[in-house]
């Protein structure tokens, strides 16, 4: 039985992209069906989105976020390379840009210039900062999480500490693609396109916004997240048998009650001082100790089983490459097969989300440098010699 279209199959997306933030929103888009053509600069010593040769801790971003999409290298410092970009703009429904202000006006590819080309198309421009006194900043995810409250909060008293992800580049990524879906559903009542714009300043502030209004309600200034009161009495992570380490939760009144059965603590069941969520808050500091004493014989799996057992919380401390061997991810279908553009295999996560029972998937892998500028220039009308020369 032939499986349904995805919902945006048949959308034309332009990416002028680097690095996290708009490759993900571009990334979005294409898992969810669209045609997105990631143009990338040639000569003149251009090779390419540079993320291509990042190393450390870059070196995944380009494989992670540009799958389902087509690559057209073009000498963008050339009019003939320009000219193909505008006859491309005139079919497209999306641009998405994300280079630093004033790249994309000298290059002639403003959104004022491609309005008029194009009425009908949504330009998404990805920045550090939305319009205002910080736009003309040099932004980075680890900037914005110093300067927007996220380090404050990840780290120790006294020591900031960026999250482990590029976390703003991510979220900036897929709110510009929730902008692009907005604009879309407002050109079907409209014909019109318009500007979207996403930026890593304000996304930081979103996810911090919890604590500002922590403040907010009661007057207290929310802790940095180590030396924070936790609103549950056990919500902690257990170092067990072996040197091992486990996350464990214990967050309601009846599942405190299970879990003193599960491990016969009759006395600390019976203890009122103990009675509910709130007092064991209040008496952190003696029942800890009491409960790490208590658990660390058992090991990381052990507990794990019974605390599953109970439909308590739980979590093994997981490294990200084990995820690969993650028994869950793989019955579940998410995690993809892929090829890297040097040719090797492996595997890939797949958008958090089902469409009528199904994961968005891969049709195709990360391109390698200008791999569709033939079919995609021919269908633009240039004949071989002149595909020849705008690949050069």
């Amino acid at each position: 039985m032939s499986q349904s279209p995805l919902p945006y199959a048949g959308l034309r997306v332009l990416e002028f992209t680097h690095m996290v933030m708009g490759p993900t929103c571009g990334m979005m888009l294409a898992d969810l069906g669209a045609e997105v053509i990631k143009v990338e600069a040639i000569g003149q010593g251009r090779k390419g989105d540079a993320t291509r040769y990042l190393l450390g801790s870059g070196a995944g971003f380009f494989a992670m976020f540009n799958r389902n999409k087509k690559s057209l290298a073009l000498d963008l410092q050339s009019q003939a390379g320009i000219e193909a970009v505008l006859r491309l703009v005139t079919g497209a429904d999306i641009l998405i840009e994300n280079f630093k202000p004033g790249t994309m006006d000298k290059l002639g590819l403003d959104y004022a210039r491609l309005k008029r080309l194009n009425p009908r198309l949504i330009y998404v421009s990805l920045k550090g900062f939305l319009p205002g006194p910080y736009e003309h900043r040099t932004a980075l995810d680890e900037v914005v999480q110093m300067m927007g409250g996220l380090a404050y909060m990840t780290g120790r008293p006294g020591d900031p500490l960026r999250a482990g992800t590029s976390i703003n580049d991510i979220m900036g990524g897929m709110f510009g693609a929730m902008g692009a879906m907005a604009a879309l559903a407002d050109r079907q009542r409209t014909g019109l396109g318009q500007e979207v714009q996403s930026a890593l300043f304000e996304n930081n502030v979103l996810l911090v916004a919890q604590h500002i209004m922590q403040y907010a309600v009661t007057g207290q200034p929310a802790a940095p997240m180590p030396a924070r009161i936790p609103a549950w009495g056990i919500y902690d992570v257990f170092k067990v048998r072996a040197e091992e380490q486990i996350f464990l939760a214990v967050v309601t009144d009846s599942a405190w009650k299970s879990f003193c059965e599960a491990f016969d603590f009759a006395d600390l069941q019976a203890d009122a001082r103990l009675a509910s969520n709130n007092d064991r808050v209040r008496q952190r500091d003696w029942l800890m100790p009491v409960l790490r004493q208590r658990l660390a014989d058992f090991s990381a799996a052990e507990l794990g089983r019974i605390f599953e057992s109970r439909g308590l919380p739980f979590a093994p401390i997981t490294r990200p490459q084990d995820l690969l061997q993650d028994p869950h991810l793989l019955a579940t279908g998410g995690l993809a097969p892929m090829q890297l553009p040097d040719g090797r295999d492996t595997l890939t996560a797949l958008l958090p989300i089902t469409l009528d029972g199904r994961r968005p998937g891969l049709r195709l892998s990360p391109p390698r440098l200008g791999e569709h500028n033939q079919a995609i220039l021919t269908e633009l009308g240039y004949s071989v010699d002149q595909i020849k020369a705008l690949s050069a």
